[in-house]
């Protein structure tokens, strides 16, 4: 029995779409989804019939696409009462989502607890020498706007920001009740920690990647893996003696050359148990 992660199907792109209907069964195996799926209600859907199906369970995370605020569906759902929908769809098809109970995972090996989160952004990854306030024109210097200034509402929290830190509050509060005898699987679509956002190209797209708030919580709350995708550059590092595993697909000009959907799935459990020894 393993744990997989994908992260970032974008299933707007057609060779996306057939590389998830080309996904082979793996009925023993557990699959993380972890956000940026796509931007409608029937991205979702589809998500969901096809991986539900293949897997014994399946977990999914909000990415910020999922939060958008579409004007071709109707009705035009709004920030919470978006997500909500969508964690409604879930529970259709039986995957779990961070609105559930925490599972304790049924493989092999030690304690572990599967922690599906949805924490947002707030804007606080970006360097010390930038004031709060000054954050976006910041990014703005560099020609860059995310699309979620637009389409990705707060409601019916004032903004982003407060919207990020009442998720953080709530998850922070739940993973302080979690057995201390339990390792932890930290799922996020968004990097835990600020050094993990590398976009050479794009380095000030790094504000609307995550919040220092969680920082420390690969350490705080006892994880043997930290699972997150958003950036479209997957990687395994190790951090603390924490393995952190980005698992995006990405656009097809991404993940072309990496041989499809298949070669992209990531094996979080069991996995490499400790880093790999330099050539």
């Amino acid at each position: 029995m393993k744990l997989y992660a994908i992260s970032d199907l974008h299933l707007r792109h057609k060779e996306n779409h057939e590389a998830l209907a080309a996904l082979a069964p793996r009925p023993d195996d557990w699959l993380i989804v972890g956000g940026d799926v796509g931007e409608t209600l029937a991205d979702m859907e589809l998500m969901l019939s096809t991986l539900t199906a293949r897997f014994r369970q399946v977990v999914w995370v909000p990415g910020n696409h999922e939060l958008w605020t579409m004007p071709s569906e109707k009705p035009p759902l709004k920030g919470e009462a978006r997500y909500l929908r969508m964690v409604d769809l879930c529970h259709r098809y039986g995957a779990l989502t961070p609105e559930d109970p925490y599972p304790r995972w049924p493989g092999e090996g030690p304690p572990r607890v599967i922690v599906p989160m949805f924490l947002g952004y707030d804007y606080t990854f970006r360097p010390d020498t930038v004031p709060a306030d000054k954050a976006l024109e910041w990014a703005w210097e560099d020609d860059l706007m995310c699309t979620d200034e637009v389409l990705l509402h707060p409601e019916p929290y004032p903004t982003r920001q407060a919207w990020c830190h009442a998720r953080v509050e709530r998850t922070r509060a739940r993973l302080e009740r979690l057995p201390p005898e339990c390792s932890t699987i930290l799922i996020n679509h968004y990097p835990l920690r600020y050094e993990h956002v590398r976009l050479p190209r794009i380095p000030r797209f790094s504000i609307w990647c995550g919040t220092r708030l969680t920082e420390d919580w690969h350490t705080r709350y006892r994880a043997e893996v930290v699972v997150t995708g958003h950036l479209h550059m997957p990687s395994t590092l190790w951090r603390d003696g924490v393995r952190f595993e980005e698992v995006s697909l990405g656009y097809p000009m991404q993940w072309r050359h990496r041989g499809g959907l298949e070669r992209c799935l990531r094996e979080v459990l069991p996995g490499p148990r400790t880093p790999s020894p330099a050539p």
